[in-house]
């Protein structure tokens, strides 16, 4: 059923073209779809974690196109480093209701809202009494003020303003957790796609939003059915962001990082920067997204990941391996398999890093294009080397939720239209 094809998408759009596919994509009839929630317990490294997956999808299932392979095609969902599922929602219906596409949306293990049935998380990320928001890893999890202390870092200031972290004490839940959660993270992929895709339905094109893209890259080469990466505003595998960004994030890993309004405040000023906005309104507004926003779970886990801290890997999966009380071969095995999630997996039959379509907002000042062309030399180094090509859209900045008058749902239209043209027009056949 497979088939080569010479389609290949314009390496600039400009933002009148962007505009028209916007457009296109109105036009098109809209579907009835089904939204559900898959929620699923895991059992790893002797610790359970409660995973959310929310699932849109026609209700008419025969409306689901089929790739130039002959399979269903499915788009697995990975949100950014602030929030969960709900900032890719706009992405996620638009797919089945204008191209039939089955989605599958992953929340992060620990962000997922169980106790709401909105999902919104309650109060505020930081208390004034000093306790602060910690992640829901399974449902009755219970991280108490007395397993860990605040941490300010001033060092990333002129970008980030000041980091606020908490760090885990030794021999909490807390600190338990966040040396084993990367383990987590592989599995709820592995069954997510297990799940809702099988491999003999369906292939998988996959997307990781910013700190999603790492997890996106890894699991690429670890679901045997994924058959390409979908972008937008993506990072590359980890071990390539200290290369492709000058910067290096070599945080214990028993930090999880609170994003405040202060994550806020650099978003906004991507939008707002073109549109001489004086300072005060701009402060006004972000304190009023930030009313919505600190619903989202606004913690973040994913750095040493995200940013290659190969020190803090190996620290976590030794600590991990501690508890366990695991032999010297065996936490050596742990350490490996931890140092490999920042990596493309190499050697004989060994399933290859599939095709990237890697588009980027103009605005973008957080995954910029400029990151994008530093890592084609990276990607062309991969044994073998996947085909990777990036767009320039004349549209757009980091977050998919940002509107305007010519585009009332954000980028998601003109994303999500080159996304299905190249997965039905072969862009992904290798």
């Amino acid at each position: 059923m497979s088939r080569q094809t010479s389609w290949e998408p314009e390496a600039v759009i400009f933002r009148e073209h962007a505009v028209q596919l916007h457009r296109d994509v109105m036009a098109l009839p809209t579907l009835s779809i089904e939204v559900r929630e898959d929620l699923f317990r895991l059992r790893e490294l002797e610790m359970d974690w409660d995973i959310g997956v929310v699932i849109y999808e026609p209700q008419d299932p025969s409306r689901i196109p089929r790739g130039p392979d002959g399979k269903k095609v499915g788009i697995c969902l990975l949100h950014g480093g602030v929030s969960d599922f709900k900032s890719v929602e706009r992405v996620g219906k638009l797919l089945p209701e204008k191209f039939g596409i089955k989605v599958a949306s992953m929340t992060f293990p620990g962000r997922f809202y169980f106790h709401d049935p909105n999902r919104d998380w309650p109060g505020d990320v930081e208390n004034p009494d000093g306790s602060a928001r910690t992640p829901l890893w399974a449902k009755e999890t219970r991280i108490a003020p007395d397993q860990y202390s605040v941490v300010r870092d001033q060092s990333k200031r002129e970008n980030y303003g000041t980091l606020v972290s908490l760090a885990a004490k030794p021999g909490s839940e807390f600190y338990d957790r966040m040396a084993a959660w990367p383990v987590a993270f592989e599995r709820a992929i592995q069954e997510t796609a297990r799940r809702e895709f099988p491999d003999s339905e369906y292939s998988i094109y996959i997307h990781g939003h910013s700190t999603g893209g790492p997890f996106a890259m890894m699991a690429s080469q670890r679901v045997s059915n994924i058959a390409g990466l979908v972008g937008y505003g993506s990072s590359p595998f980890g071990w390539m962001y200290p290369l492709v960004s000058g910067d290096d994030w070599e945080f214990p890993f028993n930090q999880l990082r609170l994003r405040t309004w202060r994550d806020t405040a650099r978003y906004m000023y991507e939008g707002m920067k073109h549109k001489g906005v004086g300072l005060p309104m701009l402060i006004e507004l972000t304190f009023e997204r930030w009313e919505r926003a600190k619903r989202r779970p606004n913690f973040k886990a994913e750095d040493f990941i995200h940013k290659n801290s190969t020190h803090s890997l190996q620290a976590a999966a030794r600590a991990a391996a501690a508890r366990l009380k695991l032999t010297h071969q065996e936490t050596d095995a742990l350490i490996q398999r931890y140092l490999g999630y920042t990596r493309e997996l190499s050697g004989p039959g060994v399933k290859p890093v599939p095709a990237f379509l890697s588009i980027h907002g103009i605005d973008d000042d957080t995954v910029t294009l400029k990151r994008c062309e530093r890592s084609l030399p990276l990607f062309a180094k991969l044994d073998p080397a996947p085909k990777i090509r990036s767009i320039s859209l004349g549209a757009g900045v980091h977050s998919w939720s940002w509107t305007d008058e010519e585009f009332p749902m954000g980028i998601v239209s003109p994303v999500a239209k080159l996304w299905h043209d190249a997965i039905i027009n072969g862009f992904f056949v290798r």
